[in-house]
């Protein structure tokens, strides 16, 4: 069974693993071991301030009582009258489990409920599973790119996807 709620303070440490093991898995080839090693423990630490703050709004979705993916959106800050999803992690051991569909349903239906009817976000363009997630989850590429150093010197490509917030 999955579930899908929001995060509250006790889940900053499942949320930083999640992130954390989803992050490795993808994101870490893109870097050298020690600044991807250096990262992904920062994953794990940062979740505690985020779900204390109560902005941007975190949600949590578990499967069969185990948390393992995340998403948290906000106004976007760069396109006025959208939406912006800031991040969805889907933990590993989850992948092909539906946790991660059923975490973006819930994400858009509340979306549309705070009024937004559109969002967009983005993701690396050297990420061909995230890229197909998001297309099977409704998402078209916009068209725009942007570079992004994430702290090692190293510019990766991002490209943004958009749609309609309706489910």
């Amino acid at each position: 069974m999955i579930e899908c709620r929001r995060a509250g303070i006790a889940d900053g440490e499942v949320l930083g693993e999640i992130h954390a093991a989803a992050w490795e898995k993808t994101y870490a080839p893109f870097f050298g071991a020690e600044f991807a090693r250096r990262e992904v423990a920062s994953r794990r630490t940062r979740w505690h301030e985020r779900v204390a703050r109560a902005t941007p709004v975190i949600l949590v979705a578990e499967l069969d009582g185990r948390p393992l993916a995340l998403s948290s959106f906000a106004p976007s800050a760069t396109r006025p009258g959208m939406a912006e999803i800031l991040s969805f992690y889907n933990h590993p051991d989850g992948w092909g489990s539906g946790v991660a569909a059923a975490l973006m349903t819930e994400t858009l239906r509340r979306l549309r409920a705070e009024g937004f009817a559109r969002v967009h976000l983005w993701t690396l363009r050297g990420t061909p599973q995230s890229r197909r997630f998001y297309t099977k989850s409704g998402f078209h590429a916009s068209g725009a790119a942007r570079s992004c150093d994430f702290g090692e010197g190293n510019l990766l490509e991002q490209v943004e996807y958009e749609r309609p917030c309706r489910v």
